[in-house]
């Protein structure tokens, strides 16, 4: 990789920081694309770890800042988590066996994701459109803990197998299995994103092939600065997020950034299988 590239992604990474954390998601879907198409690294193990790695920098960052303004629930964060550690190491077991299989998987994986992701967003959208929010609130139904678990533990499978944080899959589940708003459910999917990607982390690098790690090693020099930049840009994302943007523009925002994506996986898948 040449210093242009270099600058690039570091410049990208900041960037998708700053954009995904007011919305709950850790950025690792375009952290991954960033580094396979402008870096030009391939979809393996060492991409997904370190995709992984920023999104757990942007975790930390928003995570932060929504816990400290309130915005977070310890019961559904702590039910989903049972089931979201489960399926990361289940995703790692999937990555493992995949093997030069990944890339297409990847991006079929993604592209199912993203669409369950906006129907499920934009239909919550609709039910709560004629709800104040203290009526939202006096209307919260109990946590529904199975279907949250089952539901988180697909987002942790798919956090190892495509190098996210799952905040794309969190964020729906909590709002629809335990009633939470969106700023709440937003902090407590970056809450549960905090504990389960370093978890994925660790068993991707404990279990991969050995030339995993040695795949690393020659990037080592300018992967430092990276986390550091997507932790100040989740930081300051964050707090322009919570001060400046409504909870409905909030998930304006979400279904936006999904759909790009969505579009970007759907083109790419297109152009390499002609």
């Amino acid at each position: 990789m040449n210093v242009l590239e270099a600058v690039a992604v570091m410049i990208g990474v900041f960037l998708i920081a700053f954009v995904f954390a007011p919305v709950g998601m850790g950025g690792g879907m375009l952290f991954a694309p960033l580094l396979h198409y402008v870096a030009g690294w391939p979809i393996d193990g060492t991409l997904l770890a370190v995709s992984l790695a920023l999104t757990w920098s942007v975790s930390i960052g928003s995570g932060r800042r929504h816990r400290s303004e309130g915005f977070h629930d310890k019961e559904a964060t702590k039910s989903a988590l049972y089931g979201a550690l489960m399926g990361a190491l289940i995703g790692v077991g999937v990555v493992n066996a995949l093997g030069d299989k990944l890339d297409t998987v990847f991006k079929l994986l993604s592209i199912v994701m993203l669409i369950w992701a906006l129907v499920k967003t934009w239909n919550k959208q609709r039910s709560n459109s004629a709800a104040t929010k203290v009526e939202a609130e006096e209307q919260r139904a109990p946590i529904q803990h199975l279907p949250l678990r089952i539901g988180s533990g697909i987002g942790g499978a798919l956090s190892s197998v495509l190098g996210i944080g799952a905040g794309v899959i969190y964020v729906p589940m909590l709002q629809q299995q335990a009633g939470l708003d969106a700023r709440t459910s937003i902090g407590s999917s970056l809450s549960i994103m905090m504990v389960v990607v370093p978890v994925a982390i660790l068993a991707l690098l404990t279990t991969a092939p050995s030339g995993m790690l040695s795949g690393l090693a020659p990037e080592l020099w300018w992967l430092f600065p990276l986390p550091i930049l997507a932790f100040g840009g989740a930081t300051s994302g964050a707090k322009f997020g919570i001060e400046r943007i409504s909870q409905e523009n909030i998930m304006r925002v979400f279904m936006a950034l999904v759909g790009v994506v969505l579009i970007r996986y759907i083109t790419d898948l297109t152009y390499f299988n002609r």
